[in-house]
């Protein structure tokens, strides 16, 4: 990588860059909105992701008085300031938890069409597609120990999620790390990285990265942005991964790379 360049482009500042990466999730779902030829791609697995993110809330809300009984102390015992804080956190990491569950399992199901999608977007932005010569089989494999990772993470989000104070920062920085994986699995793939090439990937590009993951798990909690969550942040990765790639001057990952045919 050209170090001048990657620097001339870097906005200075954690907090641009973060937020840099960040802007890419709305700006996915404004290019899905404005072109609805990607809409037949996007309508399966985002119902799929809609269906699973609303059945894993209602989990989590059937397992919150269980969990309740488990770890929050009996009515009394606790000062009243301290009481309530902990109930809200033990409901808000448990419903948290089963719908970053459920997106997780749409993704591995539907992962096919959002690889599709992908490629159509990265079509439309450069005219043609990464392809790493390395085979269906071996990209397949890749996107299912993507979303494996992503699946596994999720009970460590919610334990997290449980530990006072400093849990719910560590457990939205852990699903934000993990949903910008996952999204930017696609785009990787087809330039021939394997798992340890994303993580290098994300660590060099970790302020976008995590700026990314950030406004995505932002994005599961809001009423009806999550209606197209899963396709728009697939569509707002590849433009992020476009966009650095670009700057970087050469595809990340170790594989090689040829231009499919438009």
């Amino acid at each position: 990588m050209s170090e001048q360049r990657a620097g001339a482009w870097r906005p200075p500042g954690l907090v641009r860059r973060l937020a840099a990466g960040a802007w890419h999730v709305p700006a996915g779902f404004g290019f899905l909105l404005k072109n609805p030829s990607l809409w037949p791609l996007a309508a399966l697995p985002a119902l799929l992701a809609l269906a699973l993110i609303v059945a894993g809330s209602v989990l989590g809300i059937f397992l919150v008085p269980r969990l309740e009984t488990a770890f929050v102390p009996a009515p009394g015992s606790l000062p009243q300031w301290l009481d309530l804080p902990l109930t809200l956190l033990l409901w808000t990491a448990t419903i948290g938890a089963g719908a970053f569950l459920g997106l997780g399992v749409a993704l591995l199901l539907a992962s096919p069409l959002l690889d599709r999608l992908s490629r159509q977007v990265e079509r439309r932005l450069r005219g043609n597609v990464h392809d790493s010569g390395l085979g269906l089989g071996w990209e397949i494999r890749q996107a299912v120990r993507g979303a494996l990772y992503f699946v596994l993470v999720a009970p460590l989000v919610f334990l997290l999620g449980m530990v006072p104070v400093v849990g719910p920062i560590l457990s939205l920085l852990l699903g934000g790390r993990a949903v910008a994986m996952q999204m930017t699995d696609p785009a990787l793939t087809r330039r021939g990285a394997t798992f340890r090439d994303k993580r290098a990937w994300h660590r060099r590009w970790l302020p976008e990265s995590q700026g990314f993951g950030l406004a995505g798990m932002i994005g599961l909690l809001v009423p009806f942005a999550n209606l197209l969550l899963a396709p728009a942040l697939v569509v707002g990765a590849t433009l992020l991964v476009v966009e650095l790639e670009e700057i970087e001057g050469s595809a990340p990952g170790t594989g090689g790379s040829e231009a499919a045919p438009p």
